[in-house]
């Protein structure tokens, strides 16, 4: 947003910051780097499959099997739906492969979107992701954590609301502070949240295959009995199935902080997205060998009635993990999406206190201590499935914009370096499917599909107002300088290099 030129770290000014002088950390061995405050390149293929992973393996699967299940109304029908999740997800990540590596800059689909089809719809793309589903997707991370922290405390009446949201906001907080200090700190946190995801995923699966092939397969009897035949409600069971899987396009938004990207972006993505597919797909048959799915669709915490009923004394252990993983998962979104938040200041789409850095941490704080406060305002509300299909449209029909824009990009742009060139049929599909997802709700949830409409449409008088309307009176220029300034001086923050 126009405003007072926010000083980069070799003209900062004293008086502007508060401070008589300062000196940058100097965290690259490079020394074109040196001095210089910026978002350092600190990731590589390890930390960027464990990025993906700890995006996608955070609360969606121990709590979206209910979601799908419901919607669809069968056995057969969810597993149907978790398998074809999967295969979407792959589809997609090609599609982001290619993106990511011919349009290499942080923000993902932000910067996709702008490259194809220009300010308006990236700024849009941009509204909603910091109004809905950034913002809900840690709130509803948050509760899951505070839900499986809390449940051995209740175990015979229902969880006070309260509790729930305090935990919740005090874990979102806390991981937000954690996120602003030290990005490898956060790194090196995901990797020991991993063994607790995969700890807990193997346990059911194991503990479920185990009871599966000692003939417990009643469960599956009829598997497709039931299923609903309203394609309105199949595509509304794809959203809690494509809110677990989502994660796969977030290494993209960091795409300046990773280590020669065109090569560990693609490695990361083609490394993670089978992985988790063939985790899902196990733990969904694992959780429905053991529940029937009238148990499942009661409980509010399934991987604790799984271990309720198959581990005896050593159920215990089920609701620490699960919640450890919600807490890994929470703490890799809060620090991918917080960039998206920050590119987009950088380009003028957000006001200019949002693109700045801590010259001391080189993060960026003013984007994580916003964000962080807009997920907060999403915790009035417990109610996990209806926040998943509020955020999970959006984010669907921004996906779509995405790769219309790499099948946009193709016609318009020919000749641009693309060192990943997928086969045309493959972004079609994905359209096509997408596509599905996206319109046929808007008459099965009416209410959340329309407050998703409005919230976007709502946007283009904000980008009016804030972004095309460049002669703003001298209040408002002011009232943008004084933000600036108050945030440089209270995030020791200045304009990265």
């Amino acid at each position: 947003m126009p405003g007072r030129r926010i000083p980069t770290s070799e003209t900062a000014e004293p008086l502007a910051l508060g401070l008589e002088s300062f000196s940058l950390r100097e965290d690259s061995g490079d020394e074109a780097t040196k001095g210089k405050t910026e978002l350092k390149k600190e990731l590589g293929l390890l930390e960027g499959v464990a990025i993906i992973l700890g995006i996608i393996i955070g609360s969606g699967i121990f709590i979206s099997p209910k979601g799908v299940l419901q919607e669809t109304g069968s056995v057969g029908m969810s597993l149907t739906v978790w398998v074809l999740c999967g295969l979407l997800s792959m589809i997609g990540a090609l599609c982001y492969a290619e993106l990511g590596t011919s349009i290499p800059k942080s923000g993902g689909d932000y910067a996709y979107i702008n490259t194809a089809f220009g300010s308006l719809p990236s700024f849009l793309f941009l509204w909603d992701a910091n109004l809905i589903f950034v913002p809900t997707t840690n709130a509803i991370m948050g509760l899951t954590f505070a839900k499986y922290v809390i449940q051995p405390f209740f175990p015979d009446c229902n969880i006070p609301d309260s509790a729930v949201r305090l935990i919740a906001a005090l874990s979102i907080t806390f991981l937000t502070f954690i996120n602003c200090w030290n990005v490898r700190l956060t790194t090196k946190l995901q990797d020991a949240f991993m063994v607790t995801k995969i700890g807990a995923l193997l346990i059911v699966i194991i503990a479920g295959m185990v009871h599966l092939f000692m003939g417990n397969t009643q469960n599956f009897n009829n598997a497709f009995e039931g299923t609903s035949t309203e394609p309105g409600q199949i595509a509304v069971s794809f959203y809690s199935g494509i809110f677990s899987y989502a994660g796969w396009n977030y290494l993209n938004f960091m795409t300046e902080e990773l280590k020669n990207p065109f090569v560990n972006l693609p490695r990361a993505i083609y490394i993670s997205l089978p992985v988790v597919t063939l985790v899902y797909v196990l733990a969904n048959v694992a959780y429905l060998a053991v529940l029937t799915p009238t148990a499942l669709l009661a409980s509010d915490a399934i991987a604790v009635t799984f271990a309720d009923k198959l581990l005896s004394y050593g159920s215990w252990i089920m609701p620490i993990l699960v919640a450890l993983s919600a807490f890994g998962g929470l703490s890799v979104h809060i620090m991918t999406s917080s960039r998206l938040c920050f590119v987009g200041a950088r380009q003028g789409h957000f006001p200019d206190c949002l693109a700045l850095i801590n010259y001391k941490c080189n993060t960026p704080t003013t984007s994580l201590v916003f964000l962080g406060l807009l997920s907060l305002m999403y915790l009035c509300t417990t109610d996990i499935y209806s926040l998943i299909e509020y955020a999970s449209f959006v984010e669907s029909m921004f996906i779509l914009c995405s790769v219309a824009g790499l099948l946009y990009l193709r016609w318009k742009c020919p000749d641009m370096e693309r060192p990943i060139k997928v086969n045309i049929i493959v972004p079609i599909v994905f359209l096509m499917i997408c596509g599905f997802l996206v319109f046929l709700p808007l008459y099965v949830r009416p209410l959340e599909v329309g407050m998703g409409i409005l919230i976007t449409a709502s946007g283009i008088p904000a980008y009016l107002i804030c972004i095309y309307w460049k002669d703003k009176p001298a209040i408002i220029t002011r009232a943008l300088e004084s933000l600036t300034i108050g945030s440089q001086q209270l995030f020791f923050s200045v304009k990265g290099d």
